[in-house]
């Protein structure tokens, strides 16, 4: 059995890409974040201590992708999922992150990863 912790459509301003005038100008980026945790013990508590505090986790992503200056989506990716995956609740994360209009033709792209553990221990 598995449970979510599910923070979607987190809208940052950042530097990302690799042409000069993304290394210079902030672009939008948008986040999808899945948490896997068992959530039955704050299900049975009612008490934040017991649950992975989606507040704390969302102001962690926030400070790191606003002061970060990645080239890749990728790697952006990547460090998000670490930071998530520090809270030893989180067992697994998927990050999807999206650069709306960075092509011309196409609503957004980007990547989403899947990282458990065992993949940044």
């Amino acid at each position: 059995m598995a449970d979510y912790v599910v923070i979607e459509d987190l809208l940052l301003r950042t530097i990302i890409g690799i042409n000069p005038e993304e290394r210079v100008n902030r672009q939008d980026v948008v986040l999808n974040l899945k948490l896997e945790t068992d959530t039955r013990a704050a299900g049975e508590s009612d008490a934040i201590q017991d649950a992975v505090n989606y507040r704390t986790i969302c102001k962690q992503v926030i400070a790191l992708v606003e002061s970060s200056e990645f080239q890749l989506v990728e790697r952006m990716a990547a460090e998000v999922a670490k930071l998530c995956l520090a809270d030893q609740r989180v067992s697994r994360v998927w990050v999807s992150i999206r650069k709306p209009g960075a092509l011309r033709f196409a609503r957004s792209v980007g990547v989403t990863i899947e990282r458990s553990r065992s993949d940044v221990s």
